[in-house]
């Protein structure tokens, strides 16, 4: 790629990048118990099954309440039966699918879609190490599908890295790769056979494609795992210029809107708003966390915010 700008930030990965990113993947957590201001805050209870059990609090004992959790100290102490109350410390196995396909290969701002996706996709596969859980990895573009199955090493995070760069920067404005939007529920099929319980998938893309099948993919996953959604926006999707010539395109046909028409300006904002509106109402329909990263800004501020850091002294 020697015929590419010196100054790649923002356009495509590098692996030492994406590498470094470990030292940053602190501070937020993909746990169901989450700060108020999560955005995972308030979702299902975790089906998740591991290694032992951790206690969470005392109370007081309630009909059905499993008589061998009595805790008779507190009990005797207080004259009022009082229970302990356990969750699970879990282990569970994660799943991160990054979409790398010529879609992605856009950006007004900060970065493109494409570097946006790889970089929360290392955070999250770091994070996971991190907190002692195994982690894995599907990416794929237009094309190709790599695959990387769950461990607990940093080695299995690395090999999903070399896969993630090696697909990020072979994207090209000029490549001759045709648009692929059923590559999207072709992946989800393929993960949906291998996490079948208590696993932790996370979907990272700009959801080309999504249609109701997606949807009932995605449904079906939930069931009996954990899924987060992350839809990748860039904000021109949000805010056209209200004037001058657009060019639209699928991959393989293009056409030029003049925005300084009413009806073309809403024309293609019903369009690229559509999208990401339609992805955020997965929260409410199918009830899986959404959390929308824009390409305008730094994606680690953005996942600490969004999965509810700690604000510093509390």
């Amino acid at each position: 790629m020697a015929d590419q700008p010196t100054d790649t930030t923002g356009v495509w990965v590098t692996l030492d990048e994406l590498t470094r990113l470990q030292f940053q993947a602190r501070g937020f957590s993909f746990l169901p118990k989450q700060p108020l201001h999560s955005l995972l805050a308030g979702r299902h209870t975790s089906r998740m099954r591991g290694r032992g059990l951790d206690f969470e609090e005392l109370r007081h004992y309630l009909p059905g309440d499993d008589s061998r959790t009595i805790d008779w100290k507190v009990t005797a102490r207080t004259g009022k039966t009082h229970v302990r109350v356990y969750t699970e410390e879990r282990d569970r196995p994660a799943l991160i699918i990054v979409d790398q396909r010529i879609a992605m290969f856009y950006g007004t701002k900060v970065a493109m879609k494409s570097v946006v996706a790889a970089q929360v996709a290392a955070l999250a596969a770091w994070r996971v190490v991190d907190v002692g859980d195994r982690v894995g990895g599907v990416v794929f573009n237009d094309t190709d599908v790599a695959e990387v199955k769950p461990h607990r090493s940093g080695q299995t995070v690395l090999r999903f890295l070399h896969h993630l760069v090696e697909q990020n920067t072979a994207l090209r404005a000029d490549a001759p790769v045709r648009s692929n939007p059923s590559a999207l529920n072709a992946v989800l099929e393929g993960v949906a056979r291998v996490a079948k319980h208590d696993y932790l998938v996370l979907v990272i893309s700009d959801f080309d494609g999504a249609d109701d099948r997606t949807i009932r993919l995605i449904t079906r996953m939930s069931q009996h795992n954990d899924i987060i959604v992350v839809p990748v926006f860039d904000p021109s999707s949000q805010d056209l210029p209200a004037s001058g010539r657009l060019v639209v395109g699928d991959g393989e046909l293009q056409i030029e809107v003049d925005l300084g028409k009413a009806s073309s300006l809403r024309s293609v904002l019903e369009y690229t708003r559509g999208r990401l509106d339609s992805v955020l109402r997965w929260r409410e329909e199918i009830g899986v966390p959404v959390l929308p990263l824009s390409t305008a800004e730094p994606v680690v501020e953005q996942v600490r915010r969004l999965l509810g850091q700690a604000r510093a002294g509390r």
